[in-house]
Order: structure tokens, then C-alpha cells, then sequence
């Protein structure tokens, strides 16, 4: 096999062209038998194959920067930069990450988990490249749709202000994580059937040629013809208007052509945009026949695709409990940012077509958007998950809770996410919605409790809500048959204790229970309180439990900084309960890598055990009542 003979990039220059398509194939099937134990982004990384080995082959990582957006198509860079035999253990913990990592090798450049973020990375590097006097190429890889994200447009206007070289190769296989929507988009796909670029701007500029300079005015006329000609023939007048030599749309799998244009490009003096069509999926029939589903997979059998089978997600339940509330409801609608399907919409969308809006990678604009559908008096719900609610920040503090819109956020993937690892961990929203004024919080213990939170949002006229919930399966408890509004700010006291007090936000509420129950068995009776409310907070049940002395241990499976736990010690203080010790435990202030959700609670102490060794830690102190 020609594979195991490739160790680095080095090794790739010896390859001759029918030996690099061989290559190919071989890290096609590489892929597919490597993820079909571990998972993994399978679709992604099997449309870039050849044009991960023409970048390899043509430029000279790591002094050449190959930026990579998103990072889910890096996979066959990584294979290419010695990190093959890794593979067994990839997004497996502590073991190869599933997206580029600067630690791993020094190929790796550029950090990535979120879209949109290359060509201004690249930017900088072009800058600091020519400061330094360098003479390196700099070359960001972006999907078409990553494209529509507001700061990739924002670059391109930079570079092509700036005239950097710099190179950027546009993989457009129609596709982001869901087929991808928007004007741009529609862009996109006229230039896919348009003729060929060069061509057409060649024999445009040799016709000018042949024009005898006889003055000043025809030469000018020349010119305005050229402009104009240019509009008609010229497929790519989007970029170049941004300063861009624009070379395609070109085939993303015909390795020869690939070389070819990468080496001209390398010649061209100012911003390129290489327009390259790739396949989602392509080698693996049931990648290619639904690329959505095969973006990112768990394990699967290779001949048949098949999945192990899993309990039903949260995910799920939001979902069918959208469209029970819109069917009595006719002002809920939906938004999402390019996610129907990893949020659950897709079902929502068949029932109610004229409900769902998707506005593509557009985090920003998705929550503005929705702020203004509220104007309106409509209901929307912005499904995004939690590591994407991270990019609308400003969105949510002055278009929506500044003007105390009743926009409602379901924030999805909250907590801990596994093998997705630190760019996509839902451990902060806590933190960051909490210092918002207008803001209420809440998170569910169970399933159950989600279809009354999402009940409770629909009836909340107030302002902005949220509701968290996490990527795991359900609990598997009994759903009530009908749904009910909570009291905004009110707790559960699940069961009644002494000394300590247990309080538990969202979903760790299991663990939260299991620890009472091993404690219960050992003759300890700490109080368990199922929060439901980080803003506001129970402030009535808080000070009762002063009052009588109680020791608090909150949990959380979110950011300690600024979280439910902070509130809590920030209540007390406030009101002057000094005396009340507060262990809080929660996700420590480092970034967790990926891994098993098990794996990565283990690691941080969102066990049963860690609540038992906290309760356990108080109950030498004696007590008494002590009035603030």
C-alpha cells in the first residue's frame, strides 16, 4: 500500500499523478474502516481527499500555512502529517482530536471548531507574514457554507482591500453540516453551470489588445467595454469586485487539474479564490446518498451503513414538543443556523413549512431576526446550540434583551458534548446569559420537565428565556399528559433533609440523585433541590435554608465561573449569610478536551462520588440557627 509509505508531506512529492489517485482511494477506504470503529466527520473528509493532496503536494507545510475552516475536513491532513497510526484512538480521550489541534503536530496552524473563521486567520498571518519580511504562501480552506458567515465576508473585504496574497480555495460541495441556504448560495450554484472563467476573460483581454491605442477617449471606451463584457462573461464578478482573481469553478476531484491551478495560483500576485466542486461523501454510497446524516456518524457497520440503534435524545423531545405547542399556537416559529436536522427541526419544518426559518452559518443575524419577528408579536424560538449561542452574543444583549423582547433560546448541546471535545463543550451559556438583565434561565431535570419549560417559555410574555438541555439521551421517565407553566423562579424541593443541602441545575440532576441515594443508605439525609431556575433565583427558598443553618452544595454540569453556584454565593453574600459555606461543583476554569461524557465528568468531578465526599466533608461542623 502506498499509504503506509506516507509519513509526511515530504514523502507525498515523490508520488507520481496515477500513484497520487491511487492514494486516493487508499485514504478513502482508510476512512471509512477507521470511523466505522470510533466515528467521526466521514462525509466531510471523504469529498476533500484530492484536494487535500494537491494543498500537500503543491505548497510546503508547515511554512506554507494551510488554514483549514471548520476544521471537520481535516482528517486526511492530519493523515497526511504523520498522524496516520493515530487514528484508533481519534476523538477517543486523550486521544487524537477531531479537529486540528496546535499541540498535535505543527501542520496544525490554526485552531478551528467553529465556521468562518479562516480567511480572517489567514489575514493575519499574510500581515504578519509580510512584516516580517517572509516569503511563505498562506491558504485558508473554506466550505461554501461557512461562506455566509458574516466574518468571512468581512475578511474577504479586508483582503481584497488590502491586496494580501493570499490564497483562498473554496470547497463547495453545496453543503455545510445541512444543504445550505441564502442568496449566496444561490450565487454559488450559477457559477457551478457558468463557462469557464479563464477562458472567457483571456480572450476578453486579447480582443482589447487588438484595439490600436489612438487616444485617450477610445482607450477609455475600451475600458467601459471591458467592464461591461466583464458582467456578461465573467462568472466569478462577485470576487473580483472584492479584489479577487477568481480561477473556476474548477473539479475538486481531478487531481491533475487541482495541481495545475494551485501552481498558478501560487504565480498569481494578490488574492486568489480557487472555486473547487467537490461531493460530500464521495467513495461511500451511503455518505454520498445522505451526506447530512453521514456528516458527522457514530459507529456504523461498513457494508450496510447501519447504525447501532440509541434511546430516544432531548434533542427529540424538544422537537415533538415544538410541534404540539405550535399546532395550539399558530405565533411559535422556529429559527435555526444551518441546523434543522441536528436540532431536531426537520419534523417541524414538514408540518409547518412556512414556520422554519434557517438563515444558514448566521449565528448573529438568526438571533436579530428573531428579535424582530418579536416585534411583531410573534413567538420565535432560536434552536442553536450552546457552543454556537457563543458567536450572537452582542445580538442577545442589545437586540434582544435590551429591548426586552420575548425572544425564547433553546439551547441545545448544554453541558458537557464528548467527542466534539473544547471548541463545542455547552458549559458557558450559564455564565454569559446570567449577567444579562432581562434574562430567565432555566434547565430541566428531565425530559418531563423540558415539555413544561418549553410550556412555561411560550406563556412568558416578559422578555427573553431560555431553556438548556443536553446531547445525551433521555432519562426515560413518565411524561405527564399534559403540559404545565412552572412559577418563573421557583425551585423543587425534591426531598427533605437535614444540615446539607443538595441543589442541582439541569440535567446532572441524576447524579445529583444518586449521590442522596448512596448517602441515604449510609444513614445521611442531605436535602435535594432540583433548582429550575438559575435567574432568577429561589431567593425565598435560599433564605429559609440560611436561616436553618444549611450547608449548600450546588451542581451544575456548566462554567464554575459566573454559574448557578456563583449566583447562589453571590445571594448570600448579598444578604449577609456569611456563615453559609457553598462547595460548587461544576466545570473548572480550563477548556476540556474530548473524550466520553463519562470520561470528561470523571475528569472534572460531576460524579455521585465527589457530591458524597462534599457532604460527607460537612457534616463533622455543628450547626445552629443563625439569623442574617
Amino acid at each position: 500500500m502506498l499509504l503506509t509509505s506516507i509519513n509526511n508531506p515530504q514523502d507525498l512529492k515523490k508520488c507520481s499523478l496515477p500513484e497520487l489517485y491511487a492514494l486516493a482511494d487508499e485514504i478513502r477506504q482508510f476512512l471509512v474502516e477507521n470511523l466505522s470503529k470510533t466515528g467521526g466527520h466521514l462525509a466531510p473528509n471523504l469529498g476533500v481527499v484530492e484536494l487535500t493532496l494537491a494543498l500537500h503536494y503543491v505548497f510546503n507545510s508547515p511554512v506554507d500555512k494551510l488554514i483549514w475552516d471548520v476544521g471537520h475536513q481535516a482528517y486526511v491532513h492530519k493523515i497526511l502529517t504523520g498522524r496516520r497510526e493515530m487514528f484508533p484512538t481519534l476523538r477517543q480521550y486523550k486521544g487524537l482530536c477531531g479537529f486540528p489541534k496546535m499541540c498535535e503536530s505543527p501542520h496544525d496552524v490554526w485552531e478551528t471548531g467553529h465556521s468562518s473563521t479562516s480567511l480572517s486567520a489567514a489575514m493575519g498571518m499574510a500581515t504578519a507574514r509580510d512584516l516580517k519580511k517572509e516569503k511563505n504562501h498562506v491558504v485558508a480552506i473554506i466550505g461554501d457554507g461557512a461562506l455566509t458567515g458574516g466574518m468571512a465576508l468581512e475578511a474577504m473585504n479586508h483582503i481584497g482591500h488590502e491586496g494580501k496574497n493570499v490564497i483562498v480555495v473554496l470547497n463547495d460541495n453545496e453543503m455545510s453540516i445541512a444543504p445550505n441556504v441564502g442568496a449566496l448560495h444561490n450565487y454559488l450554484g450559477k457559477l457551478r453551470s457558468a463557462t469557464n472563467y479563464k477562458r472567457a476573460k483571456e480572450e476578453l483581454e486579447h480582443l482589447l489588445k487588438s484595439i490600436p491605442a489612438v487616444g485617450g477617449r477610445l482607450a477609455h471606451m475600451a475600458e467601459r467595454f471591458k467592464d461591461s463584457m466583464k458582467y456578461l462573461l465573467v462568472s466569478g464578478i462577485l470576487f473580483e469586485e472584492l479584489g479577487f482573481t477568481y480561477i473556476g469553478p474548477i473539479d475538486g476531484h481531478n487531481m491533475e487539474l487541482m495541481l495545475d491551478t494551485l501552481k498558478t495560483a501560487k504565480q498569481t500576485k494578490g488574492p486568489v479564490l480557487i472555486h473547487a466542486i467537490t461531493k460530500k461523501g464521495k467513495g461511500y454510497a451511503p455518505a454520498e446518498a445522505d451526506s447530512v446524516k453521514w456528516h458527522g456518524i457514530g459507529t456504523y457497520k461498513i457494508e450496510s451503513g447501519d447504525t447501532p440503534k440509541s434511546a430516544p435524545m432531548y434533542t427529540k423531545v424538544f422537537a415533538d414538543t415544538m410541534i404540539s405547542l405550535a399546532e395550539e399556537d399558530e405565533r411559535i416559529v422556529a429559527v435555526t443556523p444551518a441546523m434543522p436536522a441536528g436540532s431536531g427541526l426537520i419534523p417541524f419544518g414538514e408540518r409547518f413549512p412556512d414556520r422554519l426559518f434557517d438563515v444558514g452559518i448566521a449565528e448573529q443575524h438568526a438571533c436579530t431576526f428573531a428579535a424582530g419577528l418579536a416585534t411583531q408579536g410573534l413567538k420565535p424560538v432560536f434552536a442553536v446550540y450552546s457552543t454556537f449561542l457563543q458567536r450572537a452574543y452582542d445580538q442577545l444583549i442589545h437586540d434582544v434583551a435590551r429591548q426586552k423582547l420575548n425572544v425564547i433560546f433553546a439551547v441545545d448541546r448544554a453541558g458537557l458534548v464528548g467527542a466534539d471535545g473544547e471548541t463545542h463543550q455547552g458549559v458557558y451559556d450559564i455564565a454569559f446569559m446570567r449577567a444579562i438583565p432581562n434574562m430567565v434561565i432555566m434547565a430541566p431535570k428531565d425530559e418531563n420537565e423540558l415539555r413544561h419549560m418549553m410550556k412555561t417559555a411560550v406563556a412568558y410574555e416578559d422578555g427573553p428565556i431560555s431553556f438548556r438541555y443536553p446531547r445525551l439521551s433521555v432519562r426515560g421517565v413518565k411524561i405527564d399528559d399534559e403540559m404545565k407553566t412552572l412559577p418563573i423562579g421557583k425551585a423543587e424541593i425534591v426531598r427533605e433533609g437535614r444540615d446539607v443541602a443538595i441543589l442541582s441545575f439541569g440535567h446532572i440532576f441524576e447524579i445529583a440523585e444518586h449521590a442522596v441515594e448512596q448517602l441515604s443508605r449510609e444513614g445521611i439525609h442531605p436535602m435535594l433541590v432540583n433548582a429550575r431556575f438559575c435567574k432568577p433565583l429561589d431567593a425565598e427558598l435560599l433564605t429559609r435554608l440560611a436561616r436553618e443553618g444549611y450547608d449548600l452544595i450546588t451542581v451544575e454540569e456548566g462554567s464554575e465561573m459566573g454559574g448557578f453556584g456563583s449566583a447562589v454565593r453571590e445571594f448570600l453574600a448579598e444578604a449577609g449569610y456569611h456563615h453559609i459555606r457553598v462547595k460548587t461543583i461544576g466545570v473548572p476554569d480550563y477548556f476540556v478536551e474530548h473524550g466520553s461524557v463519562k470520561e470528561q465528568r470523571l475528569e472534572v468531578g460531576l460524579t455521585a462520588e465527589q457530591i458524597v465526599a462534599c457532604v460527607r466533608a460537612f457534616l463533622p461542623v455543628s450547626k445552629g440557627v443563625v439569623e442574617a
